[in-house]
């Protein structure tokens, strides 16, 4: 009889913890995410975009995760101290999404294996267990991008304002060239490279200069396209932008532009660590995955010229357009790309060189 007592007595306190195991299940702590961005968030451009990520984020996943962001982190030493606040705030989550924040944040990633870190851009090596890389073939849009400009220039002469020579942004001219020349192949495109992210003052005097040697479309890709879009505008040619639709400050002068949609794979990556999925990677996305697209049709594009370019974005989603197929020579005459050959994505992740019609300097960096 004791003994059944005893019994009882355990069975009615397991059941009375029960209550109290599940409720601890249901108020699970949501997941602290950090952004850290090298500039403003409504700067309408490359920060802006993943800001509007990470809204779109938080609000998909509302009491599953919370998000801080840390703006203005220049690429330096600065992205670890910023690293390190996060982390000791409870964030498990890392975004950093600019170039240069790669080495600071393996550094300070090899400190706290606890945290995961996701890299916009780059490649990390495979012993690297609690970093990843995230990016997307961004030059797949900018060929489509060329055949737009290929088709509405008057004067044969385009523009590219660049940030910084790295092999992202070669890649994204090399493809921008050639998506014009495919179309109109007495085109030549004059770059320019910055080698800063955003400065108001220099982005304005490229454009104008390249307005000064003919250009009558000018592309750009910085941390914002803002100054050069209405610089376009206020000289009456051209322009192609970068990170945000900027349509309406440019109503007669905008083609369009390359746009990014990184809410719905910040969510993949977010239920990936809530669910003990994550793994450490380089992962690159194609057009057709929907994270990188073009933006929307300005007036002065003809109808016809955005169906060949919407095709030509199909193709390149399919597959049936291959753009770094060779035979592909440089600007100086070198065969760098044989017959039948096609650069993988580790060639181009290494890209120092410009295609025939590019003009200009491209310095290694």
């Amino acid at each position: 009889m004791q003994r059944m007592i005893v019994v009882l007595t355990l069975a009615l306190l397991i059941w009375s913890f029960c209550p109290v195991i599940a409720n601890s299940e249901i108020k699970k702590e949501p997941l602290k995410i950090g952004f850290i961005l090298v500039g403003r968030g409504n700067d309408m451009g490359w920060n802006y975009a993943h800001n509007q990520g990470r809204l779109f984020l938080e609000k998909a996943m509302a009491g599953k995760v919370t998000t801080t962001v840390i703006e203005n982190v220049p690429e330096s030493a600065e992205v670890e101290r910023v690293i390190e606040k996060l982390i000791a705030q409870g964030n498990k989550l890392i975004f950093t999404t600019s170039y240069g924040y790669l080495e600071p944040a393996l550094r300070a990633a090899a400190r706290h294996p606890d945290v995961i870190v996701m890299q916009c851009q780059r490649c990390v090596p495979p012993s690297v267990t609690n970093v990843g890389t995230f990016f997307v073939r961004q030059y797949e849009s900018y060929y489509a991008l060329g055949v737009v400009a290929g088709k509405v220039t008057k004067k044969n002469k385009l523009g590219f304002i660049g940030g910084h020579p790295v092999p992202i942004l070669i890649a994204a001219l090399n493809a921008f060239t050639l998506g014009a020349k495919s179309v109109n192949p007495t085109i030549v495109v004059r770059a320019v490279w910055l080698n800063t992210w955003e400065d108001g003052t220099l982005e304005a005097e490229a454009t104008k200069g390249l307005i000064d040697l003919g250009a009558d479309v000018i592309a750009s890709e910085l941390d914002s396209s803002m100054t050069t879009v209405k610089t376009c505008e206020a000289n009456g040619v051209y322009s192609i932008g970068f990170g945000a639709d900027l349509q309406k400050l440019a109503p007669k002068s905008w083609l369009n532009g390359q746009g990014f949609n990184w809410g719905p794979l910040y969510i993949k990556i977010a239920q990936s660590v809530i669910d003990h999925t994550w793994k450490a990677g380089n992962y690159l996305y194609s057009i057709k995955d929907g994270y990188v697209g073009l933006l929307s049709y300005g007036k002065s594009v003809p109808v016809d010229v955005s169906n060949e370019a919407n095709k030509v974005v199909r193709e390149i989603g399919s597959g049936k357009l291959l753009i770094f197929k060779g035979p592909l020579k440089d600007r100086d005459g070198n065969l760098k790309v044989k017959q039948g050959k096609v650069l993988t994505d580790k060639d181009l992740s290494g890209m120092n060189w410009a295609v025939a019609g590019v003009e200009g300097s491209i310095a290694k960096k």
